[in-house]
């Protein structure tokens, strides 16, 4: 990573959550539905934002009404649009989301093709790629072309430029032709990474294997990892480096909706991680700034919403000090 630079830069989608009204109930027994920015690249970077770093964002959004509200919210929390392009002939992404009784999560997508599948290597801001201290993406991007193609550009492009990169799977196994797609696929830039993130159900779906053991989880670490990490939600999180790995447990809290924890968890890392580099190599440091996140994910999880319940730094300092 370049010396002295701290942006963050996401790529990927953004799209419209609509979050029924009640918890528990299926998509067809939903009453109404409230709309909310989602997508966890743009999540990452406005929770690396709202923590008071510098963030970017590279997608693609319709030209339509919902697409300028994103942009907009993007702008609102302090995030660099500057990466961001409209399509014109395609909407922004839809997906309704069902929050089940335990604030767990199911997904039905509106995306055929939607604007953020569409971007393409030429409309890439490369200058701004260029900037990140961390360029970070999930596998969505990876479905289908030719965003496809533009997300490996960019993985490229900021590698060349020094920065390190950073990958959340983010698995949706709806939005894929099949398991054995999805899994080829989000394997496929696996080696390329710095720092992967993965939770316990995509550990599991990558392995084949129902368990969370270190033996487990080594199956996913290649030797040109700085940091591979399995969060288990309120059970805390796993790290692996090359030097060091053990488990940071989380903060108790009253869960309401899990949307965007995972997300909240990976900003706040990443925002430790451009302060002080370091963290990669120091036990100490790393277990601090995971511990960070943890209390950033665990107070996303206690409102509804992704984007309203990222907290702020004095939010997250407040509950560490409180445990």
């Amino acid at each position: 990573m370049a010396a002295g630079r701290e942006l963050v830069v996401s790529f990927g989608e953004m799209l419209i959550d609509f979050v029924p009204t009640v918890a528990g109930v299926s998509l067809a027994e939903a009453p109404a539905f409230l709309k909310a920015a989602g997508g966890a690249p743009a999540n990452v970077a406005i929770a690396v934002s709202r923590l008071g770093g510098g963030a970017a964002f590279v997608g693609k959004l319709g030209d339509d009404e919902f697409g300028r509200m994103l942009a907009a919210i993007l702008r609102d929390n302090g995030v660099d649009g500057g990466g961001v392009v409209f399509d014109a002939g395609a909407r922004t992404a839809l997906a309704f989301v069902t929050l089940r009784a335990d604030g767990e999560r199911e997904f039905m997508f509106y995306r055929n093709p939607s604007a953020d599948m569409l971007l393409t290597a030429d409309e890439l801001n490369v200058e701004l790629i260029r900037r990140a201290a961390v360029f970070h993406y999930g596998s969505i991007s990876l479905i289908a072309e030719p965003c496809r193609t533009a997300h490996l550009r960019a993985m490229e492009i900021a590698k060349e430029a020094g920065a390190l990169l950073s990958y959340d799977p983010n698995l949706r196994e709806a939005l894929w032709p099949s398991r054995e797609e999805a899994r080829t696929q989000i394997l496929s830039i696996w080696d390329q990474a710095d720092i992967v993130k993965v939770s316990e159900v995509e550990l599991e779906f990558l392995t084949g294997i129902n368990s969370v053991e270190d033996d487990v989880v080594m199956k996913l670490w290649r030797p040109t990892m700085k940091l591979l990490l399995v969060t288990l939600g309120d059970q805390g999180c796993k790290y692996y480096t090359r030097d060091f790995h053990g488990a940071v447990p989380s903060f108790k809290v009253q869960q309401v909706d899990t949307t965007g924890a995972g997300d909240a968890f990976v900003g706040a890392l990443l925002r430790r991680i451009v302060k002080d580099p370091s963290s990669l190599q120091d036990e100490k440091k790393l277990v601090e700034s995971i511990k960070f996140a943890n209390a950033c994910g665990a107070i996303t999880a206690t409102k509804k919403g992704a984007i309203p319940s990222l907290p702020t730094e004095t939010e997250v300092l407040q509950l560490i000090e409180k445990a």
